[in-house]
C-alpha cells in the first residue's frame, strides 16, 4: 500500500459521483496553524466510511471542517457536486447533513421528546411523522419520551444524540467518536446502531478511536496521520494490512481477541 494520498484517496470506492467529497483540505482552529494538511475524503451513497488514526491526527477536525465548525483555508467540500465549503452548520442541516459531536451532544434539562423537537426545529410541522420513524429505529425513545436526557446513561445519551440528528432526515450523518467513554457492551450497541442507521439509507462518516471495531463495520476507511491521508481502502483490508497494524493498530488485535474470549467465558488466551 502506498502512502501517497493522491493515489490512495479513491482506493476501493464505488464508481459514480460522490455524495460528499473533500478535496485537499487545509484547516485549523488558530490563524496560520493547520491541523488538516491536504486531507481528502469521498463518501458515496449508501456507504459507511470510517476515519481512524493516532491521537492528534486531525480526525475530529476533519468532521468539524466538513460541518462548517472549523474554517477551511484551502481546498473544497462538495455535496452532490455542489460546493459547500465553509457553509454554516444550519445551512448544512437544511441540505441534508447531520452531525453528532462526541461530547455535550444532548440538552440535559430537556426531555427526550424535547431533544427530538430541537432536532427538527427548522421544519417543526414534520415532528410527528419523523418522531414515528425514529421510534421505529429506537423503540426505547418512544417508551421514555418524557424522561429528561440528563438522567440517561452515556450510551442512552449517545442514542438520543444520534436520533436527534436523524430528525431532519439527513442523507449524510457525521459521527464523532460515538463509542468514546462507553463500556464494551455499550460500545457494541453503538456500532450495531450505526450500522442499522446506515442500512436504513443514511450514508455515514464515523471517526473512531476503537479502530479495529470501526474497520469491522465500515465499507471503506481512511487512516489519517498529521492531518493527511496515510492509507485508505476497504475496512477489512485495512484491518488486516501489516503496515496499518504495525503503525496504527499496535497490539489492539491481541487485546480484542482476549476481550472477546473473556466475554464468551473462555478466559483470556495466554501464550
Amino acid at each position: 500500500m502506498t502512502t501517497t494520498a493522491e493515489t490512495q484517496v479513491h482506493k476501493g470506492a464505488p464508481e459514480g459521483e460522490p455524495l460528499l467529497a473533500a478535496d485537499d483540505l487545509y484547516a485549523g482552529y488558530l490563524p496560520g496553524v493547520d491541523i488538516l494538511n491536504g486531507c481528502n475524503l469521498v463518501l458515496h451513497p449508501g456507504e459507511l466510511v470510517g476515519i481512524i488514526g493516532p491521537n492528534g491526527a486531525g480526525k475530529s477536525t476533519l468532521l468539524k471542517a466538513l460541518f462548517g465548525l472549523v474554517p477551511i483555508r484551502a481546498g473544497k467540500v462538495t455535496l452532490r457536486g455542489d460546493e459547500i465549503t465553509n457553509l454554516r452548520a444550519d445551512k448544512l442541516v437544511h441540505r441534508g447533513v447531520g452531525f453528532v459531536p462526541q461530547t455535550n451532544n444532548v440538552f440535559p434539562s430537556l426531555t427526550i421528546e424535547e431533544n427530538m423537537q430541537m432536532g427538527i426545529f427548522q421544519d417543526a410541522k414534520r415532528f410527528g411523522e419523523r418522531f414515528e420513524r425514529i421510534v421505529d429505529l429506537f423503540p426505547t425513545l418512544g417508551d421514555r419520551r418524557k424522561q429528561r436526557a440528563g438522567s440517561l446513561s452515556g450510551g442512552e445519551r449517545q442514542m438520543v444524540a444520534m436520533a436527534r440528528a436523524l430528525m431532519m432526515d439527513p442523507k449524510v450523518l457525521l459521527l464523532d467518536e460515538p463509542s468514546a467513554g462507553l463500556s464494551p457492551v455499550r460500545q457494541d450497541e453503538t456500532f450495531i446502531r450505526t450500522r442499522k442507521i446506515n442500512k436504513a439509507g443514511v450514508s455515514i462518516v464515523i471517526v473512531e478511536q476503537n479502530a479495529r471495531r470501526a474497520l469491522q463495520i465500515c465499507d471503506r476507511a481512511y487512516v489519517l496521520d498529521q492531518g493527511a491521508n496515510a492509507y485508505s481502502g476497504p475496512g477489512r483490508e485495512l484491518m488486516n494490512d501489516p503496515k496499518v497494524i504495525e503503525l496504527y493498530l499496535g497490539t489492539l488485535a491481541t487485546d480484542v481477541e482476549a476481550a472477546d474470549a473473556e466475554r464468551k467465558g473462555q478466559g483470556p488466551k495466554h501464550a
